[in-house]
C-alpha cells in the first residue's frame, strides 16, 4: 500500500492505518529504537507508542515524507525512554552516539533554546547538504539511525577504519562549520 493511502487511512480513522503501518514500516521503526535501547521490550513499546502517536497526529497532520516522519517521532521516543532510564551501560547505545557529538552540537540552555535549536539545525542541513552522498550517508546513519559502525562499513562496502576515520573528520568539520555560523559549543 502506498503512504498516500496508509495516511488516507487515518484521516478516516480507519484502525487498518495501524496494521499498514506496521507491515510496511514497522522493522524499519524497531532497527532506530533497537539501535538506541538495545532492549527488546523497550523497542517494541517505542514502536507501539509511534503508532499511537500517529493515530493521534493524523488528521491534522498530513506528512509529506511519511517514512522519515515516523522515524523522527521513534527516534525521539527512544531517546526520551534512554534519557529517563539511564539503564545502559557505558559503551552501548545511545550514550555513545551521544557523547560523539558533545564536541560538536552546543548542548541546550535556557528558555531561549527552542529558536536556538532551529538555527542549528538549520545550519547543520545545510552542513549535511555539502557533503559527499558516502559521508552524508555515514553521518545520518551513525547519529540519526544509531547504526553501528560494522553495519554502516557493511552498508557501504569499506572498512570500519575508513568510517571511523571519516566520522571523526565529519565531527571536526561540523565543528568548525557551526563555529564560523556563530555557534559555539
Amino acid at each position: 500500500m502506498e503512504d498516500r493511502e496508509i495516511i488516507d487511512l487515518y484521516w478516516q480513522r480507519d484502525q487498518q492505518a495501524i496494521h499498514e503501518t506496521s507491515g510496511k514500516y514497522g522493522g524499519f521503526l524497531w532497527n532506530i529504537a533497537w539501535n538506541i535501547l538495545r532492549s527488546h521490550g523497550d523497542a517494541e513499546e517505542c514502536v507501539n507508542d509511534t503508532y499511537l502517536r500517529t493515530w493521534n497526529a493524523i488528521p491534522p497532520a498530513r506528512p509529506t515524507a511519511f517514512r522519515a516522519w515516523l522515524g523522527r517521532i521513534t527516534r525521539n521516543l527512544s531517546l526520551d525512554r534512554w534519557k529517563l532510564g539511564r539503564a545502559l551501560r557505558r559503551g552501548q547505545g545511545a550514550e555513545v552516539l551521544l557523547g560523539e557529538l558533545d564536541e560538536c552540537i552546543p548542548a541546550p540552555s535556557g528558555l531561549d533554546s527552542t529558536l536556538e535549536d532551529q538555527e542549528i539545525a538549520a545550519s547543520i542541513s545545510t552542513f549535511l547538504r555539502g557533503l559527499s552522498r558516502e559521508n552524508r550517508v555515514m553521518f545520518l546513519r551513525r547519529y540519526w539511525y544509531g547504526d553501528s559502525l560494522a553495519s554502516i562499513a557493511l552498508r557501504l562496502g569499506c572498512g570500519e577504519g575508513k568510517v571511523k576515520s571519516a566520522l571523526f573528520r565529519t565531527r571536526k568539520a561540523l565543528r568548525t562549520h557551526l563555529e564560523q555560523e556563530g555557534i559555539w559549543i
